[in-house]
């Protein structure tokens, strides 16, 4: 079996066993009430998870919503203070209101998500290539892997592959169907795969993708 037969076997069990998972979460009767940009919610999500869990960031999100407005606009236009105590619950509240600050300036309008180069977001202060690579798939919808620990770690159990950010995600990109849907897909189901079978520990008993898995222990 070839590698792009690999991938899009990989893919199509995951998705058989988790169904779609459709990431990135937005809020879209909020925006249409507020009539915000869905996408900045996207963005300013991608940099609150850093380093912390999805739940802290829903917390922060919400407290958003509640005393302030969850858009670019906002980020803005609001004094950082106020920004670091609505962000407070994702963790590492000062860094992230500087970042959110840069990356909000300079995606102004939001619509040039839709056309900016990878390279020149990266050059944002504190939008690394896993940020950077979610912002432009889920809020721009341009075909950019988002490769993560998760990913690494899955593809060396089941394949032996090993590399770089950039290795993957050209490889996932060079094997993948030129199709947006299936990178958001995808790598929503390698999180969820990581975080429910292909643990720091995996447990193997039960994985869906177990015979495919070079590394699976094969009495569990």
């Amino acid at each position: 079996m070839s590698l792009k037969e690999f991938l899009l076997a990989v893919y199509e069990r995951l998705l058989e066993f988790y169904g779609y998972q459709r990431w990135w979460p937005i809020d879209t009767s909020y925006h249409s009430r507020m009539d915000t940009d869905p996408r900045d919610e996207i963005i300013i999500s991608a940099v609150l998870v850093q380093n912390t869990s999805w739940k802290n960031v829903e917390k922060a999100l919400e407290r958003m919503k509640r005393k302030g407005i969850l858009s670019l606009d906002f980020v803005r236009k609001v004094d950082e203070k106020t920004l670091q105590e609505l962000i407070r619950p994702a963790g590492f509240y000062r860094l992230k209101s500087h970042r959110l600050k840069e990356v909000a300036f300079f995606l102004n309008p939001t619509e040039k998500v839709s056309y900016v180069k990878r390279q020149e977001l990266l050059k944002v202060r504190g939008i690394g290539k896993e940020t950077a690579d979610a912002i432009l798939l889920y809020a721009g919808n341009r075909l950019n892997f988002v490769i993560d620990k998760y990913t690494h770690r899955l593809m060396e159990r089941l394949y032996g592959l090993k590399g770089s950010y950039e290795d993957l995600k050209e490889t996932f990109e060079k094997h993948l169907p030129k199709d947006v849907e299936i990178y958001k897909e995808f790598h929503a189901l390698i999180d969820e795969h990581a975080k429910r079978f292909c643990k720091s520990t995996p447990l193997c008993g039960g994985c869906p993708v177990k015979e495919m898995c070079i590394s699976a222990d094969p009495s569990s």
